[in-house]
């Protein structure tokens, strides 16, 4: 057996293979198999013949890498992007946009069943987008140079930090190339020192730029490493030259050697602290700092169909765990006797607040703390809640917390998901505890990439 492989199995590293792909996994890499042991590859689509390199065989698995498409399947799409193959920002431009919405749809059902050992859920199709490109609302971008001196700005190659240089983003909102374009040509005019992560040397780490869909108001957020950034006037005035509708230019200050784009620290180097846009009739102030939904229409979708399955008649007390900002709090308080919202971070319940005020929403109050806790507290104090809305990250709810809610024994819950594995845990959680999942809307936020999120129905199982 060759030293490449430790492991039993017959499969070699750098040897090339012709496999079939039998399915797609949950980031939609192919699937096959040699010899009964699995190989993923990146880029290969089910029902396809490709020729691949095995890069990696571990104890249970290898990984391909993609050299040629032998047999192609029907949902093979090419790419609009030049950088695609290269670049991290999405993953899925090879295959058909109707067919990125049946993995995601597939992808749901399969975890429910697999995770959550629920056969019974109602899995809608995923709710899609009428244009599946330009749709993001903001992108960080890090800034560099290559050895040849040459200036890049572009996401991360995947599982790396090498920088891919890109002149266009499809899943961005076109303003985001302009500013690519300027920032480049002021860095190169001015000799602008850009951020060595290694070092921790240079001056400029990151660009981001932040855009109201509804509103049209653009925000340009330049990262330095310090408070120093020499001709930033000139940055100032070229990105106002060139650009329309730009209400705000920040500074964002970053001087530790972290993988945290942005630090706590920002100055003003043109118009106002914040912009505004808008999810359905609610106005939010965005700062940089701020978290706000990437994918404004999409997010008003899934929002939308949050209230639907809450079916609020106007006397429900709702309680709103993992708040955030208070986007979902505002568009329930419009159906809702009351809402409480709880959030473990202080600046997003000031946001809450501020955004609750600014829309003269009367009838949401918000809690800092942790989910787990205040709402134990809101239950022994008399606040019962007829319907309860979890918005938690990715790595699901605290299972105390679903405890806590099925105790308090509340009509309906809606659960909203980033993650479908995570929420099939927690549904089959909720399961035992008495409350039954009747649907799920899965609903796509990130086209082109393998995200999906869902909205779950779940009813109190007398």
């Amino acid at each position: 057996m060759s030293k490449e492989n430790k492991f039993n199995s017959t499969v070699e590293k750098n040897q090339e293979y012709i496999v079939e792909i039998e399915n797609n996994g949950h980031q939609c890499e192919g699937v096959a198999k040699i010899d009964n042991f699995t190989v993923f590859i990146d880029g290969a689509l089910k029902g396809e013949k490709v020729k691949i390199k095995i890069i990696k065989v571990n104890k249970n698995y290898g990984v391909g890498k993609l050299l040629e498409v032998i047999e192609k399947s029907d949902y093979r799409s090419e790419p609009v992007c030049v950088t695609y193959k290269r670049c991290g920002g999405c993953n899925l431009q090879h295959t058909t946009y109707e067919s990125q919405l049946e993995f995601k749809t597939e992808r749901v059902k399969e975890v429910l069943k697999r995770i959550g050992k629920l056969d019974d859920v109602k899995v809608h199709n995923t709710l899609g987008m009428e244009h599946p490109y330009n749709y993001r609302n903001k992108v960080q971008l890090p800034v560099g140079k290559n050895k040849d001196g040459e200036v890049l700005v572009g996401f991360y190659a995947p599982r790396s930090h090498d920088i891919i240089n890109m002149e266009c983003c499809y899943i961005q909102d076109e303003v985001g190339d302009k500013v690519i374009s300027i920032t480049k040509e002021w860095i190169k005019e001015f000799n602008i020192p850009t951020y060595n992560e290694e070092t921790n040397t240079g001056i400029v780490r990151h660009i981001m730029i932040r855009k109201g869909f509804k509103t049209g108001s653009v925000m340009v957020v330049i990262v330095t490493n310090g408070n120093k950034l020499p001709n930033s006037e000139e940055f100032v005035d070229n990105i106002r030259k060139n650009i329309e509708n730009v209400d705000s230019i920040i500074q964002n200050i970053n001087d530790k050697k972290t993988n945290v784009i942005l630090g706590q620290k920002c100055k003003v180097l043109y118009g106002s602290e914040t912009i505004t846009d808008f999810i359905g009739e609610f106005k939010f102030n965005i700062s940089p700092l701020s978290f706000f939904q990437v994918n404004s229409l999409q997010t008003e979708v899934l929002y939308n169909k949050a209230l639907e399955y809450a079916d609020l008649k106007g006397n429900e007390v709702v309680f709103d765990a993992y708040c955030g900002t208070g986007t979902i709090s505002l568009f329930l308080s419009q159906k809702a006797k009351r809402v409480y919202g709880v959030e473990i971070i202080p600046q997003a319940i000031e946001n809450a607040i501020r955004n609750a005020k600014e829309n003269n929403v009367k009838n949401a109050q918000f809690i800092v703390g942790e989910a787990e806790k205040e709402i134990p507290k809101l239950i022994e104090n008399g606040v019962k809640a007829d319907v309860v809305v979890v918005d938690p990250p990715r790595k699901g709810c605290e299972e105390s917390l679903l405890h806590a809610i099925a105790k308090m024994a509340p009509e309906k819950i809606v659960y909203v998901s980033c993650d479908p594995a995570t929420l099939a845990r927690d549904l089959n959680i909720l399961d035992t505890l008495g409350y039954k999942t009747l649907e799920v809307q899965p609903v796509d936020m990130f086209p082109q990439t393998h995200h999906v999120e869902n909205v779950a129905k779940l009813v109190r199982d007398i």
